[in-house]
């Protein structure tokens, strides 16, 4: 009996918006890629575009040999969950799509398997190119499609999740040690404007439609239907070698140059290489749509290096202006990226000599994808513009009209990033009602966890801050100062706050091992979750400002180590 793989892809300019999806069937046995499908759909969602590239692959395989077996490789886990059964399939416009793949070939005879983005080049790259004709007016065409030959020059990179600061850490070290040189296209960054060069050649299907946490959130982020996988739209490996290759002769310059450090914060030669790369890339992960996240990250790896090599050769840290050596290799940076066709040898010799410096003592990068806490303050209460204290030990006030707004406005942005696959809130009103709404959207069920409820405020609730310092002043001074003070009444203190929170993370992170979850929470439970992530001290609760329905972010992997994302993004709600 014969073997199939099937590798498909979808993508949608707008999400709704022009879509179109590529699809490939190969042998399995010998790899030969036996039948290739791609069409400009009109307008459409991601997830829509995917499950037609499911649906066209599995048609191809099934003309070729009705008997066969097929093996489904897609980096959509939404498609891959669902039509594994793994998930339950609400949408309404995802149902009879399933249902036709499902009908192709007879229970039993397709498996499926979730692959990273890199690695299903070949089918994003038919996307693109049926996108692109879509856009000339024109249909996909098979006699001049070179999406197999794109993707079959290029190198393998380090698998990882899409915009994930580990794997773009790794695909720059891959870089590294191949030595690879390849001129940059002319045109903005992806990420402050356009670029001439078309989707097709940067290497990404664009999904866009989003802002903020990719998410990454993302956060890479980069995005209106409820269940999408969403990612930021690609740029070639070539792009992200040209710009490692440019970084690596930075700090090449600025190792020998006599001991100056390209990077802040650097000590005594203790630089937390691998920590340093996911703060520096993780604020670059999570800036809009289609954000150039994999290239930024590199970038990020690529400095951090320079950083930990000239820290162990008993250099002293500088900020950004410092003169001499470090200098030089700024214009050297800038220079390289402006003219890597000129040097492209020398850009080879010095990218072996970074690395040369630079590799000693790197753990492994890839550690996969991150458990990612998308945190959801709830909509506003007829308390919240009164700014009176409303924990847990109060009246639990359900949202006001303008509450229900916010949350239904955060729930079209997450809908159209579609990164959530699970919800967990709170088990106060305000929580659950701004759970339920997004939860609606999106087509997912709400968990609830006693742990992400509110501070318990005492006899405080329900008061402003000026009533509790005329009634309770020794109590709030007490309370301001030190983080193990409750309340008057018996509330909760911060510090048991925090112990609290401690625990729920852990049992979350546990549970929600790679994906991304929302947790529907209030003000003290979302600064609290931020302030561990970064290690802070209990009084920058007082130093973080935290909106109804805002929108914050934190990343954890599996090294313990954890990276904030997005703060208080309110976007959504302008």
């Amino acid at each position: 009996m014969r073997e199939f793989i099937v590798e498909a892809d979808g993508g949608s300019r707008g999400n709704p918006g022009p879509a179109g999806y590529g699809a490939v069937v190969s042998d399995a046995a010998t790899g030969e890629t036996l039948r290739e499908a791609a069409e400009y759909i009109g307008v459409a969602t991601n997830n829509v575009a995917e499950y037609r590239g499911l649906l066209a692959g599995l048609r191809a395989a099934h003309e070729l040999d009705p008997a066969a077996t097929v093996h489904v490789r897609m980096d959509s886990k939404l498609v891959i969950e669902q039509m594994s059964g793994r998930w339950k399939i609400k949408h309404p416009a995802m149902k009879p799509l399933a249902a036709d793949a499902a009908r192709i070939f007879p229970p039993g005879r397709v498996t499926y398997e979730w692959i990273p983005r890199e690695h299903n080049k070949h089918a994003d790259r038919l996307a693109n190119e049926a996108m692109d004709a879509g856009s000339r007016g024109e249909q996909w065409s098979a006699s001049t499609s070179t999406a197999e030959l794109d993707t079959s020059a290029g190198a393998v990179t380090p698998p990882g999740p899409p915009g994930d600061a580990a794997a773009g850490a790794a695909r720059a070290r891959e870089a590294l040690t191949a030595g690879r040189v390849s001129a940059t296209p002319t045109g903005s960054d992806p990420e402050t404007g356009p670029s001439p060069v078309p989707p097709s050649a940067r290497g990404g299907t664009e999904r866009r439609g989003g802002d903020g946490a990719s998410a990454g959130a993302d956060a890479g982020s980069a995005r209106a239907d409820t269940d999408a996988d969403v990612r930021g739209a690609g740029v070639d490996t070539d792009v992200r070698a040209v710009r490692a290759d440019a970084d690596a002769r930075a700090a090449k310059a600025v190792a020998g140059s006599g001991g100056v450090s390209a990077g802040v914060g650097v000590d005594g030669g203790s630089a937390k290489a691998d920590g340093d790369v996911r703060a520096a890339s993780a604020d670059a992960d999570v800036r809009g749509a289609g954000a150039d996240a994999d290239a930024r990250a590199a970038r990020a790896d690529i400095d951090a290096r320079a950083s930990k090599a000239v820290a162990g050769s008993g250099g002293a840290s500088a900020g950004a202006g410092a003169d001499g050596g470090s200098a030089r290799a700024d214009g050297d940076a800038h220079a390289a990226k402006a003219d890597t066709d000129a040097h492209a040898a020398k850009a080879d010799t010095d990218a072996h000599a970074a690395k040369a410096v630079a590799t000693p003592g790197w753990a492994p990068a890839d550690m996969g994808a991150p458990a990612t806490f998308v945190l959801l303050r709830h909509g506003e209460t007829l308390l919240t513009p009164l700014k009176r204290f409303s924990g847990s030990g109060g009246t639990d006030p359900s949202l006001s009209d303008a509450g229900r707004e916010q949350a239904e406005r955060a729930a079209v942005l997450l809908a159209r990033r579609g990164t959530i696959q699970a919800i967990v809130s709170s088990p106060l009103a305000r929580t659950r009602e701004t759970a339920g709404i997004v939860a609606a959207r999106l087509g997912l069920d709400v968990s609830v966890d006693d742990g992400l409820r509110e501070t318990d405020f005492g006899a405080w609730e329900g008061l402003t801050f000026a009533e509790v310092r005329e009634r309770y002043p020794d109590d709030l001074n007490a309370w301001l100062a030190s983080p193990d003070a409750q309340p008057t009444g018996g509330g909760e203190s911060f510090a048991a706050t925090a112990t609290r929170i401690a625990a729920t993370r852990d049992k979350l992170i546990a549970a929600y091992a790679g994906r991304t979850v929302l947790l529907v929470t209030h003000v003290t439970p979302i600064k609290t979750f931020v302030r561990l992530a970064l290690g802070a001290p209990p009084e920058s609760l007082f130093r973080m400002e935290l909106s109804a329905a805002s929108l914050s972010v934190v990343a954890y992997y599996a090294d313990g180590n954890a990276s904030v994302r997005l703060l208080n993004d309110t976007s959504h709600l302008r």
